[in-house]
């Protein structure tokens, strides 16, 4: 007997959610993101809740640090805008959108938070110059702290505190990304130290290679790591406030980026070329230290 046509159009979406599903998890392997043992730890729903996030997430960064032309990129955001609005109607086009259906349907993502990220995107893509501290705090805000309401949700964290963790975490492992890439900022024309650290610290220039080697930059750096300590140091509280079980990811998050800080904070602000990293040994260290508690 012939197939029906609910069987056929059952089987042809389930290959668009596996091809969906290999594309994310692809885009996850491919990156060497810090963040992979804590995405593992998750149970298999919330594992690929969070690779699509992520996967989202890796799509954008890429927008904004390719060397295209600005109008360009803020066209590919654009497009990417159009994207979510038509996941936000159940009509995703891109594999990425496919793989975030289930997501943003089973655990309430925002739409808010999505658009947040691309809005933070845009400010990349326009080329950060030494901006305000308010200016920093939004930018941290849009590209990490939004991440981090997002992956609350897929955690399954419903605490108020949760979205506290969210906002402080995403500020200290954002601070702590630009402290460790000045200079590949730099190399990208980008100056992510705010403006009135540079005052304070009798930084003149504004260019940013320039800028990184003025003596005033060392205390910048260690005054952005203090506001970054701050941060891990709320988002610690925070956690506390929380069900363990869901916090289990941001923990291993957090303390591997607050090794990494630490490893910076050591190695000083003279010799930036100097990569800060930890092996992969020591993730693997945390995530089951932190991560099986």
């Amino acid at each position: 007997m012939a197939s029906s046509t609910a069987d056929t159009m059952h089987r042809v979406t389930s290959t668009e959610d596996r091809d969906a599903e290999a594309h994310v998890s692809h885009v996850v392997a491919a990156s060497g993101t810090s963040f992979y043992w804590a995405m593992r730890l998750l149970p298999p729903p919330r594992r690929a809740a969070m690779f699509a996030i992520y996967a989202f997430c890796r799509e954008v960064d890429d927008i904004a640090d390719d060397e295209a032309p600005v109008a360009d990129k803020r066209a590919r955001l654009g497009a990417w805008r159009e994207e979510i609005q038509r996941l936000y109607r159940g009509r995703p086009e891109r594999p990425t959108g496919q793989a975030l259906l289930d997501p943003v349907a089973t655990y309430g993502l925002a739409i808010e938070d999505f658009l947040a990220l691309i809005d933070g995107m845009e400010m990349d893509a326009a080329g950060m110059g030494a901006p305000t501290l308010s200016e920093l705090e939004l930018y941290c805000d849009r590209v990490a702290s939004a991440v981090g309401r997002l992956s609350i949700k897929a955690f399954g964290a419903n605490e108020p505190r949760a979205l506290d963790v969210a906002r402080h975490l995403g500020q200290a492992l954002q601070l702590t990304n630009i402290l460790r890439d000045l200079t590949e900022d730099a190399a990208r024309g980008r100056l992510y130290l705010p403006a009135e650290l540079l005052v304070r610290h009798g930084v003149l220039a504004r260019e940013p290679n320039a800028a990184l080697r003025e003596p005033g930059i060392a205390g910048v750096c260690d005054d952005l790591a203090a506001t970054a300590r701050r941060h891990f140091a709320d988002a610690r509280r925070a956690v506390a406030d929380c069900a363990p079980g869901p916090m289990r990811p941001a923990i291993v998050m957090m303390e591997v980026y607050r090794r990494i800080l630490d490893r910076l904070c050591r190695r000083g602000w003279r010799d930036l070329d100097r990569p800060v990293r930890l092996s992969k040994l020591t993730k693997l260290w945390i995530a089951l230290r932190y991560g099986l508690g």
